[in-house]
């Protein structure tokens, strides 16, 4: 099972809906996930216990130094997007 952390900057909002999109996107990936959410400052002091990040584009630096794969996304919202970034990552094999 995929180990995935969502962040945004404070960890309510918009960590929620990246989560609730990309467990529409896995679902239909057929990728089993378990998805936390939270701010990131925790995200970046837990992300080496799990197999990828998922956050904004402009929070991907914050991640620098942590063995998780980062993908960072340009619209929150698009399950196109989360989705092709998965299949690029190779996360779906």
């Amino acid at each position: 099972m995929l180990k995935v952390i969502a962040a945004c900057g404070s960890g309510m909002g918009s960590s929620q809906i990246i989560k609730m999109k990309l467990q529409k996107v896995f679902k239909k990936l057929n990728i089993e996930a378990d998805i936390y959410h939270t701010n990131v400052g925790d995200a970046k002091s837990q992300a080496n216990n799990y197999d990828v990040v998922f956050c904004s584009e402009s929070l991907v630096g914050n991640f620098n130094g942590t063995k998780s794969k980062v993908i960072g996304l340009k619209n929150l919202l698009s399950e196109t997007e989360m989705t092709a970034k998965i299949q690029a990552a190779g996360l779906n094999q």
